[in-house]
């Protein structure tokens, strides 16, 4: 069944109705070709699922019928920030789709000194804003709950002093190279339900040692994620995987 996100406050009382509006009345309408009587699931931003049933339309607007709501249990407990020096090519955008797959609250992007791709000013909303749609398509594929949040900083300096996180790892290849291999897992046993871990992870050129001593003078712990050495938009879903294995599937 079709899903979307509502960005307005609905009532969610059985048989009562509600309008929907915006890019998710063309795509249930026009891509969909959704009829009276057909149903989709709207995800109310206190994280209910309504199954809602189509009464009537217009080009711009739907008469929705509430048919029935649950809450389901379908986020990690953790919430994982990925953040991400800024890669070439399609890299942020692979990184964006999976990492909202397995379950990541949000997604920042960062210029690093190694960094082969750079952010022209002029074209970072525009990014961001790609980037966000492909999160909410993502969310509404795997069934989510939440769509996780994008956005931009310009160095690592600046995102640990605006982000605001309860445990923070920097995945680190040299720890990989030289067998750390507790780390992450002591991160993860020390956490409780809900809090906020942050997980940062170098562009395709790594991180420097001088970038990832000063993470570590704020608390930020180096870790290794194994002993082989993964690209750029490999490790992220490798640590999002472990979070899930870890606090989900024991």
């Amino acid at each position: 069944m079709q899903r979307y996100f509502l960005t307005n406050t609905i009532t969610t009382t059985v048989d009562s109705v509600f309008e929907l509006t915006g890019e998710s009345v063309h795509h249930w309408l026009k891509v969909m070709r959704a009829q009276p009587g057909d149903q989709a699931e709207f995800v109310t931003r206190n994280q209910q699922v309504v199954i809602g049933k189509l009464l009537s339309s217009t080009t711009t607007t739907a008469q929705v019928a509430v048919q029935q709501v649950t809450t389901p249990q379908v986020e990690l407990p953790l919430q994982v920030l990925i953040a991400c020096g800024v890669s070439k090519g399609d890299k942020t955008e692979q990184i964006v789709q999976r990492g909202t797959e397995l379950g990541a609250a949000g997604f920042i992007f960062f210029d690093s000194q190694y960094a082969v791709a750079k952010w022209a000013t002029n074209k970072r909303e525009r990014k961001l804003s790609r980037l966000v749609k492909i999160a909410q398509a993502a969310a509404e594929q795997s069934h989510r709950t939440v769509v996780p949040t994008v956005s931009y900083q310009a160095n690592l300096s600046t995102l640990v002093q605006q982000v605001s996180y309860d445990a923070g790892i920097v995945a680190w290849e040299e720890s990989a190279k030289q067998g750390e291999s507790s780390q992450l897992v002591q991160t993860l046993n020390k956490m409780q339900p809900q809090q906020r871990l942050l997980a940062i992870f170098g562009p395709e050129g790594g991180l420097t040692s001088t970038e990832v001593s000063d993470l570590n003078q704020v608390g930020v712990v180096s870790a290794g994620l194994g002993p082989r050495i993964m690209r750029a938009e490999t490790a992220p879903m490798y640590l999002l995987s472990a979070v899930s294995f870890s606090q989900e599937l024991v």
